[in-house]
């Protein structure tokens, strides 16, 4: 009998979980509306339509955020940039273009951070940072122990998966 009053007991404990659980679902579904509204503001994928359009678009973030970190590149300047081939063995196609820099810490941090930090989101990839520690100072005639930070990395973000499968269409 004690066992069956267990059991009982048991069953009441778990209708009334679930009961505030079914209870709690409006709040859910509002909170998770205004998640999905904040998150349409804030896109996470790059909205072009192919990769090649992409990897203007990353070039071009590039271009404005380092000369918004050292204005007319005095301080920091893109040393090379080279798109790769898109990977498709992701879920999502993701588009890549190879950087090399050359800044002041400064400057390398303020890069970096507005890389990453806006809107689609970019990442950092395969982040290397290489000291000079002197380096000649034209019209100055001496070296200069201020050195500045070669700095390679992969800039990368990914298309939207209908975006891929529009550009992948036969036409």
């Amino acid at each position: 009998m004690m066992a069956v009053d267990d059991r009982i007991d048991a069953l009441q404990q778990r209708e009334l979980r679930l009961r505030m659980q079914i209870e709690q679902q409006p709040e859910v579904e509002a909170q998770l509306a205004r998640l999905q509204a904040l998150q349409s503001r804030n896109p996470g994928f790059m909205p072009e339509s192919n990769p090649e359009l992409a990897t203007a678009t990353l070039i071009q973030r590039l271009e404005r955020v380092v000369e918004a970190a050292s204005p007319g590149n005095r301080s920091c300047g893109i040393v090379n940039r080279s798109p790769l081939e898109p990977s498709n063995r992701e879920p999502y196609t993701r588009v890549t273009v190879q950087v090399r820099l050359s800044c002041g810490a400064r400057e390398t941090a303020a890069v970096l951070h507005a890389l990453e930090s806006g809107s689609p989101r970019m990442f950092i990839g395969n982040l290397n940072i290489l000291v000079q520690r002197r380096y000649y100072t034209p019209g100055s005639g001496n070296d200069s122990n201020e050195g500045g930070q070669d700095v390679s990395f992969d800039l990368y973000g990914y298309l939207l998966p209908n975006a891929r499968e529009a550009a992948d269409a036969p036409r």
